[in-house]
Parts: structure tokens; C-alpha cells; sequence
């Protein structure tokens, strides 16, 4: 019974990456000097380690460079970002996260008309820069060489004055019980915000991400526009975009 328990919770802290010991003993119905016995026994086992307030997995929760992850599924992120382009209008603003998915876009959209990207991303903003339509806005803030990006105080306050019609936006993981997650606090805390804007979000991200938690949920799965990827998502998802009244763009669902 007890194993059965141990192994349970160490599965729980690996899955959300961290969870504090009022969490897990109300999860397992154990008291919280029972669990503060089964994490003392977890942490020899060498899989999650002791942090303030709780517990975190001990696996790295480094993102990986932007150089790496661009290598990663090419083919479908380049099938996202001709599918995502057709969400964006003439005369309007959009916002582009940075990561290796969102910045595909922007090659479907250089001949649209005055059409303004915000973003904090600098590979983003290079991007852009080869395509004389486009008009940039750039965010700026400390520089994150592993992202490629700006993040801080100063970002965050530009983006909260900021008027857009459509937020396009990246994620690590996507799950329906914790919606949208990244690996980073940083980068949530920017995403979380420009997602509360209560504009457009549109989230694209390729098959890998779904079905998957990273550490810090910024976004939650019902308040979407839309799903683009490159192909349908699992079924359970699939009925959540239905219910949610969520666009669901993949090729299954373009006519051609």
C-alpha cells in the first residue's frame, strides 16, 4: 500500500515538474506528516529534490536553444505557419511569440497590407526585417540568449498598452487540465500576460506538444481562437475545440 503511494507521488511531482506538500497531501489523503516521510524517503531514490514549500522534479527544465528546436519537426512547423497566415488580416495587428513556430509565419504575410508585429522576439524581428510591408514594434527588456528573446518590467509594461487584433502564440506543452505550459517563468510571465489580453489567441504548435506539461501554466486550453497544427490533435482534444467553439486549422481541415 504504502509502495503503491510512493510511487504514485513520485509520478505526480515528475509529471508537474513541481508541487508543494499541502498539494501532494491533499492529492494522496495522507496527513502532512505522512508526506513529509514518504518525500524524505522519495529524495533518496534521486528522481525529485527538496525546494522551498515542496518538492521539484531533479529533471532539467532548461529549454533548449532556439537553434536546436528550430531543427526539430521543420516540415510541420513550416505547414503551421502557412496555415496560421491565413488568420491574418490587412490592416491589422498581430502579436508573434518567440519560439521556433510562430516566426514561419511571417513569409505568408509579407504581401498583406499595412499589417504592424509585435514582438519580443529577436529572430522574430530579423525576420520581419527582410519583408518592407511589414512594420515592426519591438519589445524590449534583458535579453535571454537560450530563447532569443527580451523579457522584464519594461516588457511587460509595453504590452499591456499595447492595442492587437491577434496573438500568436507558442507552447512547450498543451494539455486540457493545465492548458497551455512552458518550461520557464520568465517567458510565462509574458505569455500569460499579452493571453489575458482578451484578444485573438491563437496557439500553434505542432502534434508533439499535445498530451504534454511543462512546468508553469500560462494559458488555459478554453480561452483560445484557435488551433493551428499540423495535424487533428488527439481526440479528446479535438471534442474540447469542438465544445469550446475553438477554429481548429490543419490540412484535415483545409480545403485546398
Amino acid at each position: 500500500m504504502r509502495l503503491n503511494r510512493l510511487n504514485a507521488i513520485e509520478q505526480y511531482v515528475l509529471q508537474k515538474g513541481t508541487a508543494t506538500l499541502e498539494d501532494l497531501a491533499k492529492n494522496f489523503s495522507v496527513s502532512a506528516n505522512t508526506i513529509r516521510r514518504d518525500i524524505n524517503e522519495l529524495i533518496q531514490r534521486g528522481q525529485i529534490k527538496k525546494v522551498y514549500g515542496g518538492v521539484s522534479s531533479n529533471a532539467s527544465h532548461t529549454p533548449l536553444p532556439i537553434s536546436v528546436r528550430a531543427s526539430k519537426c521543420s516540415m510541420e512547423k513550416l505547414t503551421i505557419g502557412r496555415l496560421a497566415a491565413t488568420l491574418v488580416e490587412d490592416n491589422s495587428t498581430i502579436f508573434l511569440d518567440s519560439g521556433s513556430t510562430t516566426i514561419t509565419l511571417l513569409p505568408h504575410i509579407a504581401s498583406r497590407q499595412q499589417v504592424t508585429m509585435v514582438t519580443h522576439s529577436l529572430p522574430a524581428m530579423f525576420e520581419a526585417s527582410k519583408y518592407s510591408n511589414l512594420k515592426v514594434v519591438a519589445l524590449g527588456g534583458i535579453y535571454n540568449p537560450t530563447t532569443s528573446s527580451y523579457f522584464g518590467v519594461s516588457t511587460i509594461q509595453m504590452l499591456t498598452r499595447m492595442t492587437m487584433d491577434t496573438v500568436f502564440i507558442a507552447a512547450t506543452g498543451v494539455s486540457l487540465e493545465h492548458g497551455l505550459t512552458n518550461t520557464t517563468y520568465l517567458e510565462a510571465e509574458i505569455k500569460q500576460c499579452v493571453t489575458s489580453l482578451k484578444r485573438r489567441v491563437v496557439l500553434m504548435a505542432d502534434h508533439s506538444k499535445f498530451g504534454y506539461d511543462s512546468m508553469i501554466t500560462f494559458c488555459d486550453f478554453s480561452g483560445l481562437f484557435a488551433v493551428v497544427t499540423d495535424r487533428l490533435p488527439p481526440e479528446p482534444f479535438q471534442d474540447a475545440i469542438k465544445k469550446n467553439n475553438i477554429r481548429l486549422i490543419c490540412p484535415e481541415t483545409v480545403s485546398y
